[in-house]
């Protein structure tokens, strides 16, 4: 079975979680169905209506936000002047459950994409019981041997494109943590410097996707562009927000607390995060996860047979009831 069909909010609000940010959020498929939130990816790539596609609409309340400085949510992290301060994995996990008080949940099955699947599992780990099930894609940890991958390791793979990754770097600063550099140079005053390195982001990210998603289009769009790099290295830069002793992986490390708790982990056989054996790591230190590998598919939740998986997982969860 493929995605289920398009459907609309039946309700939409901006939520007042602090610090000056309004998050957007909305409800789409069954008022009184399971409880489910989908985390996108980034950070800072905004929700899609395509991820309200991953439910049975019939069966699901299906709960879709825009995390702090991206999509709909203000302030937008491509204004300068938005503080990037009160933007951290834990602000983000604060505004989740103020958000899921909001709206009156007690408890949903959580949903997430690459970033996503980090502050997912952050937040079960931390809030294990607001959370019925995990669904997890484009697995992550958010630890810094995987920045580090795809910030420099990958160019080995891609030797021409790293080249013109590391150009609007000073020279002095390509030996260390590159993410980090690049936000320095996206928090400069000069806004052609910020529009260079965050046009030479995107196009890294491109490079490394050996089948880019369909999403990466957004990346034509300097708005979107500038916020989406500004927000990614602010925390590819800063060991995510997890502490500074994420070498090991916070998250990995932490694993053993998911025990009890169901999850699926659906992961393309491609998708070159596999190369630190991250997502089979997760899966063995989880007690009662699920790892499902998708063949020819790399770091792309919407490809048909990565959709397919997805959807059977949440279709099983449904049946759990809430």
């Amino acid at each position: 079975m493929g995605l289920y069909p398009e459907c609309e909010p039946y309700e939409h609000g901006r939520l007042d979680v602090g610090d000056g940010n309004l998050i957007h959020w909305e409800s789409c498929g069954n008022p009184h169905g399971k409880p489910a939130v989908v985390l996108h990816g980034g950070p800072g790539s905004g929700a899609s209506p395509g991820m309200r596609r991953y439910f049975d609409p019939a069966r699901y309340r299906i709960v879709l936000f825009d995390q702090r400085g991206c999509g709909r949510s203000t302030p937008h992290a491509s204004a300068h002047g938005t503080d990037m301060s009160v933007n951290t994995t834990t602000h983000l996990i604060a505004d989740l459950e103020l958000l899921r008080r909001h709206l009156g949940i007690a408890r949903w099955l959580v949903w997430g994409v690459s970033w996503g699947s980090v502050l997912a599992l952050r937040y079960t780990q931390t809030h294990r019981d607001a959370v019925t099930e995990l669904v997890l894609t484009a697995v992550g940890t958010g630890s810094n041997p995987e920045v580090t991958l795809l910030t420099r390791g990958l160019g080995r793979l891609f030797p021409a494109a790293f080249e013109e990754f590391l150009a609007p770097i000073p020279e002095d600063a390509r030996g260390g943590n590159l993410a980090a550099a690049y936000n320095r140079l996206l928090e400069s005053p000069d806004p052609k410097a910020r529009e260079r390195a965050a046009r030479a982001w995107t196009d890294w990210e491109t490079a490394i996707a050996a089948a880019p998603p369909r999403s990466v289009e957004r990346y034509e769009d300097p708005v979107f562009r500038q916020g989406f790099a500004r927000t990614v290295t602010h925390y590819w830069g800063n060991d995510h927000f997890l502490g500074a002793d994420n070498d090991e992986g916070a998250v990995l490390r932490d694993a053993p607390a998911l025990a009890g708790v169901p999850g699926t982990l659906v992961q393309g056989a491609l998708d070159p995060g596999n190369l630190l054996g991250t997502v089979w790591r997760l899966h063995h230190a989880w007690p009662g996860s699920e790892l499902v590998l998708v063949d020819d598919v790399g770091h792309n939740a919407g490809a048909p047979d990565m959709a397919e998986a997805l959807v059977a997982a949440t279709d099983g969860y449904a049946r759990t009831g809430r």
